[in-house]
């Protein structure tokens, strides 16, 4: 009686381990991916060490132990791409609320039909390549672009190109950066506003609470805990900016202002061929990135009581 028993068990634990192992299966060739990709170029991080030259093998090149490191401490132009970089990097971090609150406002939108088409609209150019946005912004924003012809028309007798306007490089880059992703960024929210109870609004609206207050003291304190996760988690990211905007955007005008730390890199890497210093500052970037989740992941505990990771 007891094998008799215990075989329908048995059967159950092999069809959970058949599954797991297909499962396993399933995830091998992404994890392949992110081995390949991710992790096996950091061997590449020796040649920082070495005065390294391209078609030469590498032990036959002088070793130089941290010479490029001290030269990061010492570049001039390092220092200018920094504070780029923490320019661009502390606007975006003030700005991190928007797609928050986009989701807001999106929700509070009764015409289903009018919310939709927002949502889409807002969504797509996430999926833009940056250079037809450039070619966008050329058109809109240059000497004889729409926006001058626009201002010629209304007689301000004055044109100014945009991109080429080191006072508004900042403000300006920032706008496309938040017009390319904001309703990308929003889609979290969105599903994070629908996980929440609707039992909270009707309780709210017997009490007699309008759409702003069930808004302000439901929706907003549900959706808090996405946005302090996704806050804390953007703060390794806090050194990189991205490349492919601020290096289709730039020009002899404000390339002093808009080149930033990955920018940089590719410049010193494959336009001036000196493959140790760039290598040598894309390791410092990932240490103090590495180290920056480290401390999202302590003020996490200190926040919300609890890791991020």
């Amino acid at each position: 009686m007891a094998q008799t028993a215990a075989t329908p068990v048995n059967s159950v634990k092999k069809r959970k381990k058949r599954k797991n192992w297909e499962l396993f299966f399933i995830a091998l060739p992404f994890m392949i991916m992110v081995i390949m990709f991710s992790y096996v170029p950091l061997a590449g991080w020796i040649i920082s060490f070495f005065d390294y030259k391209p078609g030469r093998p590498l032990f036959d090149c002088t070793f130089v132990g941290w010479k490029y490191f001290k030269m990061f401490l010492t570049d001039r132009d390092v220092y200018r791409v920094l504070k780029n970089t923490l320019i661009f990097s502390g606007i975006g971090y003030m700005l991190s609320p928007l797609p928050m609150l986009f989701a807001l406002c999106l929700n509070e939108i009764s015409c289903t039909r009018f919310k939709k088409v927002a949502q889409t609209t807002t969504t797509m150019p996430y999926f833009i390549s940056m250079i037809i946005v450039y070619s966008l912004a050329f058109a809109m924003f240059s000497t004889d672009g729409v926006v001058n012809s626009v201002l010629t028309s209304l007689g301000t007798g004055k044109t100014i190109n945009w991109l080429t306007n080191k006072k508004i490089v900042y403000l300006f880059q920032t706008c496309i950066t938040q017009w390319k992703g904001l309703g990308w960024s929003s889609i979290i929210y969105i599903a994070a506003i629908a996980g929440i109870d609707q039992e909270q609004y009707e309780a709210a609206a017997i009490d007699g609470a309008g759409r702003f207050r069930q808004a302000l003291h439901i929706t907003l304190p549900g959706i808090m805990p996405t946005f302090l996760v996704l806050f804390l988690l953007s703060i390794a990211n806090f050194m990189s900016t991205g490349f492919q905007q601020y290096y289709v955007f730039q020009n002899s005008m404000v390339y002093s202002k808009i080149e930033v730390l990955d920018v940089y890199i590719y410049k010193m890497g494959l336009k001036l061929f000196d493959y140790s210093y760039s290598t040598a500052i894309g390791i410092i970037k990932s240490i103090l990135s590495v180290l920056l989740l480290f401390v999202a992941n302590f003020l996490a505990r200190k926040v919300r009581g609890s890791n991020i990771f």
